[in-house]
Formats: structure tokens, sequence, C-alpha cells
């Protein structure tokens, strides 16, 4: 067991999404329109009233407006806490109150080691997804549980297999154990799951499927997903889905199975699902994630786990969570909504948008994207451009709250016009 590895590839992580602010946070805070809006497969086209009309006049409107910046109206210069944050694709909502209030709860008693078992957390979640207790792992993130699976079934002479412009974290996960990622090229902004079954050799331990991906936003179907597992029999499917529940609002509204993840793992299938709480439960700062697989492939990965590597405030927030409902049903609602309004409103402006199945969206410029992304952030607004990613003109931009993506807009027509 390794204790510090998952701390490295935190390190690793920032450094790759954060070169122009230091090697570590420590650094970093030092220096601190006729067109169709969605192809016709997806569930929004048209699911909603086309909101250009009334999205043209709100950037109209906030073109010089400097209301949105904040209370001191002096734009991001005045003060950090301005700053809207649409570059990590957190919920803008924040935590659930209940969550909250159950981890305040919980600090009179910090003195305390964590549950290393987290056995409450670990219960609740078979309950709540219907497999057995076994089958569910609990980690310090998904950054964590990632460096955990390329610890249990990579070495050198090996190899995975992903997709480029994935989440980055596979590349950094898989050449920290030593091995060999092999990314096969995209197919329209996606993955190309028969290309990548193709890509597979006797050497290849795991496939990364990020669905949706990261940072691209697009999706492949439980189909496409079910006909790639039957050419790939020998290796470990690790079907990322971290953002699971935007996806499947997106998938109900139109004739579209998203995921079958779960049915794989209760047939005994080759696949560990991941999950996390960092994204429409909003709570990226508590860092909880889990795996969900058949118990021979836990109890493999979980010979990996640090102890205590997920601690007693985030178990009592996740378990909070997870039963707020409201709290979930209204941070996915709003990025449905809001899904369609930016995406209508930013293709009007000409940047070049593809279709989500996310909390963000995947967003080409046409110029450099990190000189861009910096003058955005003289705006009061941060995205991530996506240079790391192999995308150099591309920005991702989490989907906000309405008054954080008016402010959003009118930055991003007013940086199209200079």
């Amino acid at each position: 067991m390794n204790l510090n590895s998952g701390a490295r590839l935190d390190v690793l992580y920032w450094k790759a999404c954060h070169p122009e602010r230091g090697s570590s946070r420590v650094d970093a805070m030092r220096a601190s329109r006729g067109t169709p809006i969605y192809p016709r497969d997806h569930p929004l086209q048209g699911s909603f009233h086309s909101a250009e009309d009334d999205t043209t006049a709100r950037v109209g409107e906030r073109i010089g407006d400097t209301s949105h910046r904040g209370s001191h109206g002096r734009g991001a210069r005045a003060h950090m806490n301005t700053i809207i944050k649409l570059d990590s694709n957190e919920n803008p909502f924040g935590p659930s109150p209940h969550a909250i209030k159950a981890m305040q709860a919980v600090l009179a008693r910090c003195s305390e080691y964590p549950d290393d078992e987290a056995s409450t957390l670990r219960l609740r979640l078979a309950e709540y997804h219907a497999v057995k207790v076994e089958q569910i792992l609990l980690a310090g993130g998904l950054t964590e549980f990632l460096g955990m699976l390329a610890r249990a079934y990579l070495a050198p002479g090996l190899n995975a297999v992903t997709s480029e412009r994935s989440f980055i974290v596979y590349r950094l996960a898989t050449e920290a154990a030593g091995a060999q990622l092999i990314e096969v090229p995209m197919r329209q902004n996606g993955f190309d799951l028969d290309r990548v079954a193709a890509t597979v050799n006797r050497n290849t331990r795991i496939i990364f499927l990020a669905n949706p991906n990261n940072p691209t936003g697009t999706m492949v179907t439980a189909d496409e997903v079910d006909h790639l597992l039957g050419h790939v029999p020998e290796q470990v499917v690790v079907l990322d889905e971290a953002y699971h529940e935007f996806a499947q609002d997106f998938a109900a509204r139109g004739a579209v199975t998203y995921s079958r993840s779960l049915d794989y793992v209760r047939q005994g299938r080759n696949v560990v699902v991941l999950r996390t709480f960092s994204k429409v439960h909003g709570l990226a700062g508590a860092r909880v994630g889990y795996g969900i697989a058949s118990k021979e492939l836990i109890a493999r990965i979980a010979r990996q786990r640090s102890m205590y590597c997920v601690s007693a405030l985030a178990q009592a927030g996740a378990l909070a969570a997870l039963e707020d409902s409201a709290h979930i049903r209204k941070a996915v609602e709003n990025n449905t909504q809001e899904a369609q309004r930016l995406h209508s409103a930013l293709s009007g402006m000409d940047y070049a948008l593809t279709p989500t199945w996310a909390n963000f969206l995947y967003c080409e410029i046409g110029r450099d994207a990190r000189p861009f992304a910096e003058r955005l952030k003289n705006e009061g607004i941060w995205v991530r451009p996506l240079e790391q990613w192999g995308a150099p003109e591309a920005v991702r931009i989490t989907i906000g709250r309405p008054e954080q993506n008016d402010a959003l807009l009118g930055a991003m027509a007013k940086l199209k016009i200079s």
C-alpha cells in the first residue's frame, strides 16, 4: 500500500489543470442564431422554446453593466469574492443544507478517527443502487480511486486505452503506475468505441470510458456500451459516470437510454462503475467518490486503498446529501434549462459548441484559448482553457445559476466584438 500515491496524483492533476498558477495550490494562492440548437437526436432539440430572443436582449443589457460583478460594482479586480467560478464543474448551488448541518454535527468528534470502512455510507449506497455492500468501495474522490485502479491492474509493459480529449487523470494515473495510456482519436468530439475495441491488445488491462466525457460533454448510449463489452470480455472497463444525474435527465427527455452500468455489475461483468459526490451533490471539497463492481474486482482494488481516506465530515455530508432529493432535483433542472439557453446564446454569437449531456459546455472559440480565458478572468469569470487536453482553441464552461450565466454571456459577447 502506497499511502502517499493518492496525494501525489492530486498534485499532478493540479499541475496539469493549472500550468499558469504555479506548482501547487499554495503557489496558486500566492499568485492569486436560426440554426438548430441541438441535433435531432438530442433530447433538448425542441424541448424548450428558443431562448435566443430574450437571451440576446439580456446580453445587450449586460455589456458595460457591472452590476453582476458583486456588490462592490468594480469587477473581479476589486475583490476575489466577485469571481464567478465556472471552471471546475462544481454545483453552483453548493452543498445541500442538510449536508452542511450533518457535517457541522460531527465537528465536535473530529478528535476521533473516522470509520475506516465507511460502513454506514457503504450500506446506504448499496441500498440506493440495489447492490451488495461488498460491491461498494469508497475513496477520497475519484482522482484517488483512479489511482487505486491503476495500481491494481497496471504496471510497466501494460497499457490502458481511452479516447483523446478525455479526463486527464486517466493519463496521470496510468503513467504513475508505469504503464502506457493509448488515446484513440475522437469521432465528432466523442468516443469512437469501434476504434477503442480495435486498439485493445494483449497488454491492455483497462479501458477508461468517461460517460459523459469530460471535457467535451458527449455521451455514448447504453446500446453502444453493450456492443463494446461484447468485444472486450477480458479487459476491465471503467465506466466513469461522474455526471450521471445530469446525463440521465437529458436522456429522460428523449428516446435515449443512457446507461445500464449497474446491470453489468449485477451480472458480474468485468466493469467498474464510478460515481462521485463532487458534482450534483456539491461536495467537491469534501472528497468522496466511490466505485461499484463485482466483489472480486472490489477486493483487488481495495488493497490499494489508504487508511481513513474518507473523513468523518465527508461521510456525514455524503449520507445527508444522498437523501436530499429536492437539492439534487434543483441542480439538475437548472442545469438542463440553462444548458439550452447558453447553447442558444453562444451559438448565436458564432461560438462553436458541442451539445452537452453534462453540467458544462465544450466551446471552440477559434483562437488561442488561454489568453481568451485570461481576458474573461479580467471580467470576473473563470473558465477552463483546454490546451492540456489537446484542444488549444477550446474552453470548458460550467453551467451556473441564471444570473451567473447572464454575466458570462455579457462577457463572451464583449470579447467577441473586441
